[in-house]
């Protein structure tokens, strides 16, 4: 399982300060966290102000299309695309 961020993000990072995994990349209006390298352990979730971090078989009814949008993101990128993405705090 991992987690996935919702369009109620406010990319104030500080999912991305606690992350031990250095798996949160920059989506423009909000951020994503890479399915692949999460290791879920939730910090993320604990730390986000705006709330809008889930584990993926939690996001609520009304904000399921975050799921698509954060596996999306990575499709296609190549790897020096989604370094250039990766949020570096």
């Amino acid at each position: 399982m991992a987690h996935v961020v919702t369009a109620d993000c406010s990319k104030d990072m500080e999912c991305a300060k606690v992350c031990p995994n250095n798996c949160i990349y920059d989506a423009g209006n909000q951020v994503v966290i890479s399915a692949d390298e999460c290791m879920d352990c939730g910090m993320c979730a604990q730390e986000c102000p705006a709330e809008a971090i889930y584990p993926v078989d939690e996001v609520p009814g009304d904000k399921q299309e975050a799921i698509a949008f954060n596996e999306k993101f990575f499709e296609g990128k190549s790897p020096e695309d989604l370094d250039k993405a990766r949020v570096q705090v």
